[in-house]
């Protein structure tokens, strides 16, 4: 097949974080498809790079390929030294990778895995990746959240879960910061050419949470797998945020089968949302010169 330098994406470069499967890679591989140049990360050299040559074969496109666990964030401040490396510029950053854990699990930087790689590895990939991003602008950051992030609450004096630790609630918690995160980014960002938009993929058939599955996925999901959306589906509202030209100057929204929609009450706390960013830029050791 012969790449698309034509198409709705071409001559675009765009990074999905936790690209080797699921909704990540059927986002990739439909950018890719539309003309863009693409580069995923995955934490597994082997199942990411069969997702790039999928990818490839697909689109004869590019596929840049970068594997890191994104939980550590040495891992994360590595992966963006490469990126900005290799890709001379970042027209999107697609922020999917993302996980869930019934019990407490704590990375080697001491920190909860949920909170660590839902919430603070895409808020220190972006904010290390920025620059690119503004030099590309207009430039998108797009960051897949929940509706769940309806249920979360961030516990500022818990963050970590150390007290008492609930999967779900763990999850809830990191998926409101997603949005939260999203707003205070898109207030940060106005008028730099580069839009924050936040997303709902849908209950999306993947392997999502099967490292460590709760009660809900082990009893249930047998039972809605039938009634869930294919991972292609599941992109859409990503691919939408990442390639409609409507959306240049659309920011600071969160998005449901393609269609801005209001999130939830907590998640407009503009105090909230500054703190949370105060202490993420603490928790990732970020300096001041490295803040928008």
């Amino acid at each position: 097949m012969q790449h698309t330098q034509s198409g709705p994406m071409a001559s675009r470069t765009v990074l999905v974080t936790g690209g080797s499967g699921g909704i990540g890679k059927a986002t990739a591989r439909r950018l890719a498809t539309m003309g863009a140049h693409v580069a995923i990360t995955g934490r597994d050299v082997e199942r990411t790079q069969s997702a790039a040559a999928e990818i490839r074969a697909a689109s004869g496109g590019q596929v840049k390929v970068f594997v890191a666990d994104l939980s550590s964030q040495p891992e994360v401040r590595r992966v963006a030294g490469e990126v900005l490396d290799k890709l001379s510029r970042v027209d999107v950053l697609v922020n999917n990778a993302g996980g869930y854990w019934a019990t407490r699990h704590v990375t080697a930087d001491g920190l909860e895995r949920t909170f660590a790689l839902n919430h603070l590895a895409p808020f220190l990939l972006t904010n290390l990746l920025l620059d690119r991003l503004k030099e590309s602008a207009p430039a998108r950051v797009i960051t897949v959240s929940s509706n769940v992030q309806a249920m979360g609450r961030v516990d500022f004096d818990y963050l970590q879960g150390e007290r008492s630790y609930s999967g779900s609630r763990a999850y809830n918690q990191s998926k409101l910061a997603n949005v939260l995160f999203t707003y205070e980014l898109a207030r940060r960002l106005r008028g730099s050419g580069v839009t924050a938009n936040a997303l709902h993929p849908g209950l999306v058939r993947t392997s999502f949470g099967a490292e460590d599955p709760g009660c809900v996925q082990r009893l249930f999901m047998p039972f809605m797998r039938p009634f869930m959306k294919s991972p292609t589906k599941g992109a859409a509202t990503s691919v939408y945020l990442a390639s409609a030209p409507d959306l240049e100057r659309v920011t600071g929204c969160y998005f449901v089968n393609s269609k801005a929609k209001r999130s939830s009450k907590r998640s407009y706390d503009e105090a909230a949302a500054a703190h949370l960013w105060e202490l993420s830029t603490d928790l990732v050791g970020l300096c001041e010169r490295q803040r928008p």
